[in-house]
């Protein structure tokens, strides 16, 4: 799926639960095609900020939107990669801050 197509879908899908793209076009845009190369090399939208295994069930917790993207954005405005982030963060009323990863060191693969 293009860029353009994903960012609708994703956006009318996302803004009514409270998560918005990050203002920065730019980012979402070059994080949305990370995502789409992502599904073509392993068949699922897996974060493109993360190392991924190629196995869904041991990424399953990073499949976009992950499930760390919540507990990212109610204290920090911004999930681990940017791309997800409140109203207040896009509007400077939040202050962005470094996310640090919340995926527990045992789940990474080198």
């Amino acid at each position: 799926m293009e860029a353009e197509k994903l960012y609708e879908m994703l956006k009318n899908m996302q803004e009514p639960k409270g998560y918005f793209f990050n203002k920065d076009k730019e980012r979402v845009f070059d994080l949305l095609e990370s995502l789409n190369a992502n599904k073509d090399r392993y068949g699922y939208m897996v974060c493109p900020c993360r190392l991924a295994s190629g196995e869904r069930e041991q990424d399953k917790d990073m499949i976009c939107p992950c499930v760390y993207r919540e507990p990212d954005v109610r204290e920090y405005g911004s999930c681990y990669c940017n791309l997800y982030v409140s109203k207040e963060w896009n509007e400077g009323k939040t202050p962005q801050d470094y996310v640090p990863e919340r995926r527990p060191p045992e789940l990474v693969v080198f």
